[in-house]
């Protein structure tokens, strides 16, 4: 397992990270994203998991969560 940390400046960047990335990895990002019209459907409908950067506890349930998932469904 691993983690892979971007720090992309514009929305057209995670286009061509998508294509870098193994398969089974799935990107975390802003919750801004998800509002950014067609950019936030295509980052909703393939399985982004989205944070709220502003509200911390928020942020950290949502990745203790996805830990939790990912533990259960042996998810290396």
């Amino acid at each position: 397992p691993f983690v892979i940390v971007c720090n992309h400046q514009a929305s057209l960047d995670l286009m061509s990270m998508v294509e870098v990335i193994p398969d089974r990895c799935v990107p975390v990002a802003k919750k801004e994203l998800m509002y950014l019209g067609m950019v936030g459907w295509a980052c909703w409908l393939s399985g982004v998991i989205f944070i709220d950067r502003h509200r911390r506890e928020d942020a950290i349930s949502v990745i203790s969560q996805t830990a939790r998932t990912m533990r259960r469904e042996n998810v290396s």
